[in-house]
């Protein structure tokens, strides 16, 4: 049995307005679809999120570009009609192995939607149902209070999108008109309405049902304000729309590559858009077990867990997939490039085998920021950042470089402070740091910060036990100028001042 495409409009942006069949369809679907722009933030899945619920498989479709240029070689048709393709595989592969799919669309699924390009390419080959939703012309009018079109009269709709010429002639012929998708194209709909005669009585609508929307004459609204999600009326609208179709060219084979993507510190509630994304696209995740659980199971990837200590292994993998074809994404903790697993992909794709296999590097936010930001600003002026583990550098490296950074009176973050096997390490830095600094300095002491088991102690450099650090901490020791402030309610502050006191002459 394969699973049920659907085609679910949301309205105009009200999560109200969704009809109780898209509510109803939303809530029980398996996997949900949805487009989005490359900063990765979708309203459909917005004005979706009240009738969602935990534990269904996200389908994120990420627009290549939108008003960008692109090197494809079949242009602008050629980079759409190849994204458009691969979106289509990803939701086959759910409804083949029997996963029903709604495909969320502002608007009406088949109104000037990205939903139809879903449509025109699975609908013959499973089963496929259409939930209209409200336009964003019917909500303009409703907005404004005004009818669309009375008795016989004509309403033309028309995308903004077409030559001036075209559109003060359209606009001329017609009892009522609604114009879409204006933003950079503001200026031109202005004139077409000016060159018809009819701009005394147009209107303009932005973000019709939204919070933030406005309404007023379409001669007084400043172009440099008109956003996408607007439109101009002419009152008394209602179909006709003009095809913007451009010619279909072939899609060509996507190259594999590895994207080692930085999650932050707890998975999703820090993770970037752009690395959000390249998760979404990959067709393998590959990591350590406990860094691949925090990523949410797509049964369309494939998992690959491994042990934290085969770094090389793991990254020599991930590349060999890739070199097949396979869009790869390696998982890390934190920011990849901060003891993670940047490096080791990199260093391991310098071997000429991997010469033609393309690496990006997506920056997360890291441990260090994260434990920052539970106490204030103790990174507020220059810092550094050491490890304590001495598997892959001698201990004496290690204190000549804590040395260095005590007398340079740096803060200091310290990752990997201590683990079932390093347990004198700690010691022997605090004592050596108290040579440099005063007993006093504030120590921020962070663990699992952003998971279940979250803390935060503050410390003075004098009273840190080593024994109630492990390999889950990070520290934060402060330098003279760092303050700590304990407020009544038992709650720290803890900031480095920017400024830094003058030195004597």
């Amino acid at each position: 049995m394969t699973g049920t495409l659907y085609g679910v409009g949301l309205g105009p942006g009200d999560p109200d307005l969704v009809t109780v069949k898209a509510a109803r369809l939303i809530g029980a679907a398996d996997v949900i679809a949805y487009h989005s722009a490359q900063h990765g933030r979708s309203i459909a899945r917005g004005v979706a999120e009240p009738y969602l619920r935990e534990g269904q498989i996200e389908e994120q479709l990420v627009y290549p570009l939108t008003v960008e240029t692109t090197d494809h070689p079949g242009g602008y048709a050629g980079a759409m009609t190849e994204f458009y393709e691969h979106a289509a595989a990803r939701l086959a592969a759910h409804l083949d192995a029997g996963r029903d799919v709604v495909v969320l669309a502002e608007g009406d699924p088949l109104f000037y939607g990205s939903y139809m390009h879903m449509h025109k390419r699975l609908s013959d080959r499973y089963p496929t149902e259409v939930v209209p939703g409200i336009t964003s012309v019917s909500a303009a009018a409703a907005v404004l209070g005004r009818p669309l079109v009375e008795g016989e009269e004509v309403l033309t709709v028309l995308p903004g999108t077409l030559p001036g010429e075209a559109l003060a002639e359209h606009l001329a012929r017609t009892d009522s008109a609604a114009v879409l998708k204006l933003g950079r194209t503001f200026g031109k709909v202005r004139d077409a309405f000016e060159q018809a005669g009819k701009l005394d009585r147009a209107l303009y609508v932005e973000r019709a049902t939204w919070s933030t929307g406005r309404s007023l004459p379409l001669s007084e609204v400043d172009p440099s304000s008109v956003p996408y999600f607007s439109l101009a009326l002419l009152p008394s609208p209602v179909n006709d729309g003009v095809s913007s179709a451009r010619p279909a060219v072939e899609a060509a084979p996507v190259p594999g590559e590895v994207v080692v993507v930085g999650t932050g510190p707890a998975g999703r509630p820090w993770l970037t858009p752009e690395a959000q994304e390249a998760l979404s696209l990959a067709d393998d995740l590959v990591g350590y077990k406990t860094y691949l659980d925090r990523v949410p199971v797509n049964p369309r990837q494939q998992r690959h867990a491994s042990d934290n200590q085969v770094e090389a292994e793991r990254a020599a993998f991930a590349l060999d997939l890739a070199k097949r074809g396979r869009r790869v994404v390696v998982v890390s903790s934190g920011d990849p490039g901060v003891f993670a697993m940047a490096t080791a992909v990199l260093e391991v794709a310098t071997d000429p085998q991997w010469e033609g296999v393309p690496v990006r590097v997506l920056p997360g936010l890291t441990a260090a920021q994260a434990v920052a930001s539970r106490v204030g600003a103790p990174l507020g002026h220059d810092f550094c950042v050491i490890s304590l583990s001495d598997r892959l550098k001698p201990w004496q490296v290690i204190t000549t470089r804590l040395t260095a950074v005590a007398q340079a009176d740096l803060v200091i973050a310290i990752y990997n402070p201590a683990s079932k096997t390093r347990t004198w390490q700690l010691a022997e830095a605090r004592d050596l740091l108290l040579t440099h600094r005063s007993p006093n300095t504030p120590v921020v002491i962070g663990r699992d910060v952003g998971g279940p088991e979250e803390s935060i102690r503050v410390v003075r450099l004098a009273d840190l036990d080593p024994t109630t650090v492990d390999m889950r901490c990070l520290l934060l020791i402060g330098s003279s100028q760092t303050r700590h402030i304990e407020k009544p309610d038992g709650t720290h502050v803890v900031f480095t001042p920017r400024h830094y006191p003058t030195p004597p002459a």
